[in-house]
């Protein structure tokens, strides 16, 4: 063979693995972007389905709020119907002051009593080292030695 044909063969398998490896870069970077796409899907998506969710919860909220007034609407219907007085919240304000006699009866009633303590008459109390314990007369039966 000629040199000029082996140049020319030469360019032409260049050529040709250019043309291979262009392609082959552009189908791995073109991969790349199709992940990329499919991703950006699943994202609106789920955005949607995230949005659908908030709307639903919304709706359900607003729909027993009207549940909760359409109950209040009933209760003082039926409590009109039945002359009854609706139920009210007591009063936390500050109590009233209890009557002279009831003062009196309290204080008798409390001088009768003896305040609790936590100790014992005495100087053998609750708190001493023998409290509770019996006598040891002597004639207690022993157990036996082995």
């Amino acid at each position: 063979m000629e040199i000029s044909n082996i140049n020319w063969m030469l360019g032409a398998a260049c050529l040709l693995a250019g043309i291979g490896f262009g392609v082959l870069g552009y189908h791995l970077i073109n991969a790349g972007a199709r992940n990329a796409q499919a991703l950006r899907q699943r994202l609106a998506e789920r955005d949607r389905q995230l949005t659908e969710l908030r709307d639903g919860v919304s709706e359900h909220f607003e729909r027993l709020g009207g549940l909760a007034d359409a109950l209040n609407r009933e209760v003082g219907e039926a409590t009109t119907r039945l002359n009854v007085e609706a139920p009210r919240r007591p009063e936390l304000g500050p109590a009233p002051a209890p009557a002279a006699e009831a003062v009196s009866a309290e204080a008798d009633a409390s001088a009768d009593l003896a305040a609790p303590r936590d100790y014992a008459d005495g100087n053998r109390g609750t708190l001493s080292e023998d409290f509770g314990l019996k006598q040891n007369d002597g004639d207690a039966p022993q157990p036996p030695r082995y």
